[in-house]
């Protein structure tokens, strides 16, 4: 693949991203003018479409953890060329919120509903807090790296990347992991939660858990004992109480 044509197919794959993303906020935050949320969709029984939909939340997680990690990569980049590796993966992961999107199933029994409209408003801010934080914390580790197209762009201007670079900005100044505590934000501020939802909530949430432990894994063997004095100096989905040690 031509430079030029990694490019523009780490642009598409962005684009893709992006769109994807925006869908998402709309499928979990269920609003009205979208034909398919997670509380909205073809009803089959609910134990069916609980089976459905814990394999589809497990699709994206086996597809987002298995791709990520060092090992894959490194026989990955065999068949794909290493500056179109990013982009691909941002591909599949988009490819696989997408099937889930399109085979979710809802389950619609109330599992709690507030009705105060100050609460609702709470719950609302928190919701978009939420991905607020999630996007903010990508801007905060490199957005563009983070989704693949930094690697083309050095790629066609002949750059090399700068080696890795152990950084606390703003939110990781107290949290290791913001971006996932957006999503636990954004994932369950719900006024009204659904079956259907709390199991999207569990499941992502698991998911998350899971992840974390492998990425702090990852990081270990990346940055060593400068990795184990951040991570043991600051929380990791909240901030811990006191003053952060140095």
């Amino acid at each position: 693949m031509s430079r030029t044509l990694t490019m523009l197919f780490a642009i598409v794959c962005y684009a893709i991203f992006f769109a994807t993303f925006l869908y998402l906020i709309v499928f979990v935050g269920d609003f009205s003018f979208s034909a398919r949320t997670v509380d909205v969709g073809p009803e089959v029984p609910p134990l069916t479409a609980a089976l459905i939909d814990v394999a589809l939340i497990a699709l994206f997680g086996l597809q987002h953890s298995i791709m990520a990690r060092p090992a894959f990569k490194a026989k990955w980049t065999k068949i794909v060329p290493p500056p179109a590796e990013r982009s691909v993966y941002v591909l599949c992961a988009s490819i696989a919120l997408m099937i889930l999107f399109l085979g979710w199933h809802p389950i619609g029994t109330i599992v709690w509903n507030v009705t105060n409209p100050f609460a609702q408003d709470a719950i609302w801010m928190l919701f978009w807090l939420g991905w607020g934080m999630v996007l903010l914390s990508t801007f905060l580790i490199n957005h563009f790296e983070l989704f693949g197209l930094q690697q083309a762009w050095f790629n066609m201007r002949n750059r090399q990347a700068a080696a890795p670079e152990l950084r606390q900005p703003f939110f990781y100044r107290w949290i290791a992991h913001p971006l996932y505590s957006g999503f636990f934000l954004a994932f369950w501020a719900a006024p009204e939660m659904t079956a259907g939802h709390l199991l999207l909530a569990i499941g992502v949430s698991v998911y998350m858990l899971i992840a974390i432990r492998y990425e702090e894994r990852d990081l270990t063997d990346l940055f060593g004992e400068d990795y184990r004095r951040y991570r043991a100096s600051v929380g990791g989905l909240v901030p811990r109480s006191g003053r952060r040690n140095n």
